[in-house]
Order: C-alpha cells, then structure tokens, then sequence
C-alpha cells in the first residue's frame, strides 16, 4: 500500500491472490443447497453470510428485513391427457394455481415475438409452450415476456421447456409477485417432445394441477459497510437465494463467494480511502428482483445518493472470462474498460441494460451500475446449465473465481479511490 493522499491521488490496489477460504465459502453455500427464498436452506445460507462478514475486520454489519410477496408450491403435476403419463415438471417460483387445467398445448417453439403474432389466433384457452434461451446472450428474449405475452393473449397456461435433451426441467420466475397470473411450470426437452403437434395438425394436450399459497414473507439483505474517509459509497452487491433444484453453484454461489473474499481483501485498507465500501448479499433476487428492489425504494433519497457505483456479482464462475454489463451508462462502460486495460485483465464490456439480476434496480435509480458474468455469448459454456437441477459445483473451477475475485478487485478499488469528479461523472450520458 501506498500511504493515503488526497482523494484526487489513486493508491495502490491491494493485490489479490488466490484464497482457500473463498473457495471453501463456494463449497460451504453449495453444500446448503438451492436456497430459494423463504426455505430453510435460504435461511441456513443467510446466517451463513452474516457469520462470515461478522468476521470481517472494521465491518459494521447489519440484516435489513424487507417484506415481499411469499408463496409456497405445496403440488405440481403436469400429466398428458392423450396418453395419461406423468411428466417431470417444475413450478414457475409464484406461479398462479391450476385446479386440473384440461387444454390443447400449442408449441411456439422459441417463443419470439413473431411466433406469437403468427398464431395469434390459436393462444386464447390453450396452453402455450415455448423453449428456454441462454439466458446470457444480447439477443435472447426472457422467460418473463414470453409468459407475459403468452397471458396477454388470453391463453390458459405456459409452459418453458429446456432444448437440452437429459437435463430436466427448468425453472425461474413467473414475475407474478401475488398477482393476476395464469399457471406456468417449467419442463425438459423430453416433456416438450411429448406435447408436439401430431403429424395432420392434432394439437396434444395437458393437465395441469398447481397448488400454492400466497402469503407475505421477509427475508434479510445482509449489508455490511466499511467507513471511508468521506460519506459516500461503493457498493459491492451478489444475491444469496436460489432455486430449489440443484446447488445455485453457479447463479449464485460464486458471486457470493467473490463478494466476502473482497470484503477481506479491502476490510484492511478502505479506511484510507476517500469513500467507504459497502458489500450487499440480497435476497429473493429469484422473484423478479423483489428483494434489492424493495430495499432500495424503502431507502431514503439521500442515503441512495450516497451510493455512487453499484458493482454486481452474479454467475461469475462457470467459464472463462467475464463480461461487465454496464447498465446503459456510457461513461460507466468507457471507465470500465480503461480501468480494466490499465490493469492488463480481460474484460470486455456490453452497454444495453439487461435487467437480469440486481443492478438493474440500482440503475433504475439512476446508480451507474454494472454486473461481471461470466460466459456472456457463450451458449456452450456451463453457464446453459443455470436454472436447472445441473447447477452443481463441478461446473466450476477455482481458477474462475479467482480470476473473478482479481477482475472485482480491479474495478473496485479504483472506485474506492478516484477523485471525487471522476465517480460522479459516470451517472451521465446514460444512453
């Protein structure tokens, strides 16, 4: 380190080695399973995380509790009524309930726009099935507006299949919060080849038995902020919840992992900095972002002006390399790529918002914000296995949270240090 200056001066960046505890952190949250929102697995996890940024030197934690809307699956079936076979299937997170759907499926295929307009007269009353994207891929289209569409067009219910045979089904989000929606489950490639128009046109059908519980629930974002010399904030964020299948190894063990690493790395030198760093594990990041959503809107205006960066930890091991997605602000995307140049690391950048994980919300505030992935544009990476039952820990390599934890670092501290007109001019020219 060098010896602190003024705020305009950069100081030199703590190195960041490879550490066993990360990794052990990345073995421990695996170990506890899916995580979704509301279980006991979420809540294992969370006091978990606490522990550990508890043992963070100088760290002022706390757990904020936010209430968002619960919801519980206590049945889903999906059964083909030509032939009466059961089929694996699993719930949409907050889905609506089925009380035995009887309709034709109609298959969409990808489920892109122009195939709902083409057959926009055959959706109302049937079920529509449509296929699972990479969800990773400036072109892709996301579950969510494809279920929109589909209950905007009047149809009975939805189904997701995943395109890879041997995988199972997958799940995510319905978005619906405890509000209208229709029912919506989540399938494999073989279920899909089940539900496929026979060859004169004959559409199969499904039934369809969901049965949930809506219910207000709370969950806990974990903050734990490290003084700066000034007010003022870098915000280090990765979502702790999950998905009832699998591990969430990848979507998001690994970002949570990185994020208590760098909490160590930096806890020893943040207090010579012109602002402090603030590390955020949220949950219910699964249900449409509600979790960072309602902690920010219940924040008061000054406290989320305090907050000058939003870096985003989310999905960072599962491939090699990472892309930094930078929210629409064009000033954010050209420091991110001359912060990273003058580090000599490998990052490249995409400029369009995607609203796919919890900086979004930040930018909805108008936060510069900016979320490191790993695998984006890269369908054939084990990043395709998120959101499936496949999300385990062997799809990641040490090597790839390190490198996370190397390229976080790089980007972090010089939002630590940089002079104050440096920080506040990456809100503009927002595009």
């Amino acid at each position: 380190m060098t010896e602190a200056a003024s705020p305009g001066r950069a100081l030199s960046a703590p190195a960041s080695p490879s550490h066993t505890l990360m990794w052990a952190d990345f073995q421990a949250l695996c170990d506890l399973g899916g995580r979704v929102a509301g279980s006991a697995s979420e809540a294992a996890a969370l006091a978990f995380a606490q522990a550990r940024l508890a043992a963070v030197p100088s760290a002022k934690v706390r757990a904020d509790s936010v209430e968002y809307p619960g919801w519980q699956c206590r049945t889903a079936r999906l059964t083909s009524a030509t032939t009466g076979i059961a089929l694996p299937c699993m719930p949409l997170l907050g889905t609506a309930p089925a009380a035995g759907l009887v309709a034709e499926v109609l298959d969409l295929g990808l489920g892109r726009r122009e195939d709902f307009e083409r057959h926009a007269n055959r959706i109302r009353d049937r079920i529509v099935m449509v296929r699972h994207e990479y969800p990773f891929m400036s072109a892709h289209v996301h579950r969510r507006l494809k279920l929109q569409w589909t209950q905007q067009m009047g149809a009975a219910g939805f189904l997701i299949a995943y395109p890879e045979a041997g995988v199972g089904a997958v799940s995510g989000s319905s978005g619906r919060n405890g509000g209208a929606g229709i029912p919506a489950l989540g399938v494999g490639a073989e279920a899909a080849d089940a539900f496929r128009a026979l060859p004169d046109g004959t559409l199969p059908a499904a039934r369809m038995v969901i049965e949930v519980d809506d219910h207000p629930a709370r969950t806990r974002m974990l903050v734990a902020d490290l003084p700066g010399r000034g007010p003022d904030l870098v915000v280090v964020s990765a979502h702790i919840d999950g998905h009832p299948h699998g591990e969430s190894a990848m979507d998001n063990a690994t970002g949570v992992a990185v994020a208590l690493s760098l909490a160590r790395l930096l806890a020893p030198h943040v207090s010579e900095c012109p602002r402090g760093l603030r590390i955020c594990l949220f949950s219910a990041e699964e249900w449409a972002l509600a979790g960072s959503r309602i902690w920010l809107e219940q924040m008061d205006e000054a406290a989320r002006r305090s907050m000058l960066i939003n870096i985003n930890l989310d999905s960072v091991g599962g491939a090699h390399g990472l892309t930094a997605l930078t929210s629409g602000f064009e000033r954010l995307d050209a420091w991110v790529k001359a912060t990273a140049a003058r580090a000599d690391l490998p990052i490249v950048t995409h400029s369009p918002l995607m609203a796919n994980s919890d900086h979004a919300n930040f930018a909805g505030h108008g936060i510069p914000a900016v979320r490191l992935i790993a695998g984006f544009n890269a369908p054939d990476s084990n990043l395709r296995f998120v959101l499936t039952a496949a999300d385990t820990r062997d799809k990641v390599r040490k090597a790839e949270l390190d490198e996370a934890l190397r390229i976080a670092t790089a980007l972090t501290w010089p939002a630590l240090t940089a002079a104050d007109a440096t920080l506040s001019s990456l809100a503009a020219g927002r595009g």
